[in-house]
């Protein structure tokens, strides 16, 4: 058995990095996770509990698909738990493909940074357990070692989606800004075409009441 553990950083607030994580898959920095799809999810005493089935491409070597056997598409269970009250994201996924020899037991942990809460903690942990095969401890090496490099990718692809969505936010925000603008103006022309109106009728209303009253003096000079 081997145990992989890791802390990183993220600078953005908790919701921020909650939202991410929702949104992670897929992305162009971790290609190897083809799709997630929400089996169940439901709210108990404020706390959102999702289980996902995720769909993912293990890259195995020939001599390790000797032993083990492949599969084009391999599957994991995903369980986890959002708690807004007290900030704190928990996802727990565990390997279906090659359970009868290979376990790989992970859990991600993001909760605001004891020493800054505009940050965001995100502690990770993965349990790898290789049995019933020979090498079974080079298999774990070889597992860990690729958990290690795929959590460098997971992190980027974090930072990606963080960025899609800041960049949403400011369209959003600019089409907000580009629709009141263009009702101000629509406002504003309106206005503009309802005082010209009213003006164009005062002048004509006044040129009609001139011409009326030239009409009786007109008549009163006769007599």
């Amino acid at each position: 058995m081997k145990i992989w553990t890791s802390e990183h950083t993220f600078n953005h607030p908790w919701e921020t990095v909650a939202t991410a994580a929702w949104r992670k898959y897929p992305n162009p920095h971790n290609p190897a996770v083809i799709g997630t799809d929400v089996v169940e999810r439901k709210v108990v005493d404020g706390v959102l509990h999702t289980h996902r089935l995720v769909s993912s491409i293990w890259y195995f070597p020939k001599w390790a698909q000797a032993l083990i056997g492949s599969a084009k598409v391999c599957y994991a269970r995903e369980h986890s738990e959002v708690n807004p009250s007290s900030r704190q994201m928990i996802l727990r996924t565990i390997n279906l493909t090659f359970c009868r020899h290979i376990a790989v037991n992970e859990t991600l942990n993001y909760v605001p940074h004891p020493s800054d809460p505009s940050k965001t903690l995100l502690r990770q942990e993965a349990v790898v357990t290789v049995k019933g095969v020979p090498l079974n401890h080079y298999m774990e090496d070889l597992l860990t070692n690729k958990i290690s490099n795929n959590a460098g990718k997971g992190r980027q692809a974090m930072e990606w989606v963080i960025k899609k969505l800041n960049d949403e936010v400011k369209d959003l925000t600019r089409s907000t800004d580009e629709i009141l603008n263009q009702t101000k103006k629509s406002i504003d022309d309106i206005t503009s075409s309802a005082k010209k109106s009213m003006d164009d009728i005062s002048q004509k209303a006044k040129k009609s009441f001139d011409d009326i009253q030239s009409l009786r003096s007109g008549n009163f000079s006769e007599f």
